[in-house]
């Protein structure tokens, strides 16, 4: 299953250049996550100074 950004996301851009797959993008009210894209490695979930991203 794909990582998920909780509505703790501070937007601030810190798991975008960690994705290997380019699976993270800037939301209207939070960076969300493309769960075709994703493939389970946790580097965004590594990278999230805020605890934000989960594994789904």
């Amino acid at each position: 299953m794909a990582y998920v950004i909780t509505d703790d996301c501070v937007s601030c851009g810190a798991c975008v250049s960690e994705c290997p797959n380019d699976a993270i993008s800037e939301g209207s009210d939070k960076y969300v996550i493309d769960a075709d894209a994703c493939v389970d490695c946790g580097a965004c979930a590594d990278a999230c100074p805020s605890n934000a991203i989960l594994a789904g």
